[in-house]
């Protein structure tokens, strides 16, 4: 029997990116890919990323995160369910930060409000090593990619995990369910890429708009990407459409980004919602293997 039955879970969102929060703290148990994907069909489980926690490897650090995708693939950030993270972890004592660690980077949360939270996410990757590339390029800002087609060249950045950021005139017109699977397992992405398409409503030095629309590695179409707008933002400015704050329009919701100047770490200030608690049943991992 697997040793996640039984075991109390938080279904979160935020601004509609699907999370569930699953404490493992203190206990024996992991979560395998197979059970990843069992909770995912669960009735009302449906999720984008699985956020696990488990005992901190770092000094000074609340948590460590596995985040599985709901295809049972790993992510190595999920800036929306760090917030949920950060508000399960601060809603019984009211503390005002936490520290979580990923196998790619320590991610500092910041209590703004009852449901709001900024996470701090670090320096976006931009070599082509650390995205990674298939291939060295001459500018990572504009990749050209034939299998692209109309949608012409990407800007390639890493926020915990590889992004590809196509800017077009009409976000809402690219068929995303169509070019995203494709482009995703394309061969210049050795690691799969999260594939954003991006359109600036209002460019500004001070305070942009950009609407965005994601197609997520392992998750398909989401309501919501936090890694992606961090990413969205960080080729904005390399690519001179804006300044370093937008705020990113998703089908989900607002989120607010700064990319700070001073460190070169992204900032990222949302909201989130609980939908409900509960626990695993039994039956959920029937002939699933642990």
């Amino acid at each position: 029997m697997s040793g996640l039955a039984g075991r109390a879970f938080l279904k979160m969102n935020g601004i509609g990116n699907e999370i569930i929060v699953l404490d493992l703290r203190g206990a024996d148990s992991r979560v395998a890919p197979g059970e990843a994907r069992a909770i995912a069909r669960g009735e009302g489980l449906a999720y984008d990323q699985l956020m696990v926690l488990s005992d901190p490897r770092t000094a000074g650090t609340d948590a460590f995160m596995t985040i599985f995708n709901n295809d049972g693939s790993l992510s190595g950030a999920c800036g929306n369910g760090t917030r949920c993270v950060a508000w399960a972890l601060t809603r019984a004592d009211g503390r005002e930060r936490v520290v979580l660690e990923t196998q790619a980077r320590l991610l500092d949360c910041r209590r703004d409000g009852p449901q709001r939270f900024t996470v701090d996410m670090g320096a976006p990757g931009l070599g082509w090593r650390e995205i990674p590339l298939a291939r060295d390029v001459d500018d990572t800002s504009a990749v050209d990619l034939p299998e692209a087609g109309a949608l012409g060249p990407f800007c390639a950045v890493n926020m915990g995990n590889p992004h590809a950021v196509f800017f077009v005139s009409d976000a809402m017109a690219v068929d995303l369910p169509s070019v995203g699977p494709a482009l995703e397992h394309n061969g210049m992405f050795p690691e799969r890429a999260n594939i954003s398409v991006a359109q600036v409503t209002e460019a500004s030095d001070a305070r942009a708009r950009i609407l965005l629309r994601v197609w997520e590695r392992g998750a398909g179409v989401t309501q919501a990407c936090g890694s992606a707008a961090c990413a969205t933002l960080v080729a904005a400015v390399r690519t001179g459409r804006t300044g370093r704050a937008a705020d990113i329009d998703l089908p989900g919701g607002t989120l607010f980004i700064e990319w700070r100047e001073s460190d070169s770490h992204v900032l990222m200030t949302g909201d989130v919602a609980l939908e409900f608690e509960g626990r695993f049943e039994a039956s959920l991992f029937e002939g699933v293997s642990a």
